[in-house]
C-alpha cells in the first residue's frame, strides 16, 4: 500500500490519530502491543504513534539491524535495508545485491524508499529521527526500545513484530524462554558483587549505569553498578584509567565500538592494558569480559541478540 502523495498520507495520519484516541480511551492493550490477526488488520503502537496495516506486510523496509534480526529469525522477507560500514556476520546476506540499499542507519535515501512502493518502513534508535518523513511515503512503525526498562521493552517490541508477521507462536516460545533465563541470572548473582559497562572509541572511554542503553546487566540481570551516580546519556559518561582504578568494579564489561562500526582505531584490550585498570579486582580475577560489539552495540534489541546477552552475562558470573 503505498503513499506517493503528502497530502494524502497526511490525511491518513489524522484518522489514525483519532483511532489512537479511540483505542486509547477504551483500554486496549499497552503502547508496544500489535492488535488484530494477518489478513484481519493489525495496529501495531510504536514508539510515536499508532499505525494500523489492511494485512501482513510483503514489502518491507527495515532501517534498524535489531528489528532486521528478529525479522530474519523469523523468516520475514524484506526488500530494502540500511548501509552500514560493518554488516553483522550473522546478517551479511543482506549485503547481496537481492536487496536493495535505502541509505544508512541515520540517513535515509528517501527517493530510494519511495521507488521501492513498500507497504511498511520500520524504524528504532538511530534512524528514528526520520519517522515523519518515511511515513509521508508508506506506513512507518518506530520500534525503538525504551532503555529506562530495557528488557520488558525489547521484548514488547519482538512480540508486536511476531504478531504484524503473524509469527506469534514462535515468538512467544523464545521470549518465554528470555525471560526464565533473565530470571536465573539475576538469581545468581552473588551479593555485594559489582560491575560496570565501557565502551570504548577512538582511545577513550565512557561508561554506563542503570538506565543506559546498556542497563540491562544492572536493571534486568541484577549486577550491583560499581558507580552508582552514571547518567543515562546515549554516549555515556567519559572516563580515564584513573576512574576504573578508583570504582574497581568486580566484573568490567567492555564494548569495543571501533571493532563493532569497523573502524581503525586503538583496539580495547591495548587501551585497557594499563597498570591502573591491571589493578582493579576485575582484572586481577580475570573477569575483564570483552562484549560481542555487533551484539551489543548494533544489534541489542533483536531476539537472537537479546537471548545472547543473558547468556553471556550468565556466564561471566559462573
Amino acid at each position: 500500500m503505498p503513499h506517493g502523495r503528502p497530502l494524502g498520507r497526511r490525511w491518513a495520519a489524522l484518522a489514525l490519530g483519532l483511532l489512537a484516541t479511540v483505542t486509547t480511551a477504551c483500554g486496549t492493550g499497552s503502547a508496544d502491543d500489535a492488535a488484530g490477526a494477518p489478513g484481519d488488520g493489525v495496529t501495531v503502537r510504536h514508539a510515536q504513534g499508532t499505525e494500523t496495516l489492511d494485512g501482513t506486510p510483503e514489502r518491507v523496509v527495515v532501517f534498524d539491524l535489531g528489528v532486521l534480526e528478529t525479522l530474519d529469525t523469523l523468516d520475514v522477507d524484506v526488500v530494502g535495508v540500511p548501509e552500514v560500514a560493518a554488516m553483522p556476520e550473522h546478517l551479511s546476506s543482506y549485503t547481496s545485491d537481492e536487496y536493495t540499499t535505502v541509505g544508512s542507519l541515520k540517513e535515509p535515501d528517501y527517493e530510494q524508499v519511495n521507488a521501492l512502493e513498500p507497504d511498511l518502513v520500520i524504524v528504532a534508535g538511530r534512524s528514528a529521527p526520520a519517522y515523519g518523513e518515511l511515513s509521508e511515503i508508506a506506513p512507518t512503525i518506530d520500534m525503538t526500545v525504551d532503555t529506562g526498562d530495557f528488557l520488558n521493552s525489547a521484548t514488547e517490541r519482538v512480540r508486536a513484530l511476531g504478531t504484524l508477521f503473524g509469527k506469534e507462536e514462535r515468538v512467544t516460545d523464545r521470549l518465554d524462554a528470555l525471560r526464565e533465563s533473565a530470571a536465573e541470572v539475576r538469581g545468581s548473582v552473588p551479593d555485594g558483587r559489582t560491575g560496570l559497562v565501557v565502551l570504548t572509541t577512538g582511545g577513550k572511554m565512557s561508561a554506563y549505569g542503570p538506565g543506559s542503553r546498556f542497563g540491562l546487566v544492572y536493571d534486568d540481570l541484577g549486577v550491583a553498578p560499581a558507580v552508582s551516580d552514571l547518567s543515562a546519556d546515549v554516549h555515556g559518561d567519559a572516563i580515564s584509567a584513573e576512574f576504573l582504578a578508583e570504582a574497581d568494579p568486580d566484573l568490567l564489561y567492555v564494548v569495543d565500538r571501533d571493532s563493532a562500526i569497523g573502524e581503525n582505531g586503538e583496539a580495547a584490550r591495548e587501551l585497557l592494558d594499563n597498570a591502573l585498570v591491571n589493578g582493579t579486582t576485575a582484572a586481577r580475577q580475570d573477569d575483564i569480559v570483552y562484549l560481542d560489539p555487533a551484539t551489543w552495540y548494533l544489534t541489542s534489541t533483536g531476539l537472537v541478540s537479546l537471548e545472547s546477552m543473558v547468556e553471556t552475562v550468565g556466564d561471566s558470573l559462573a
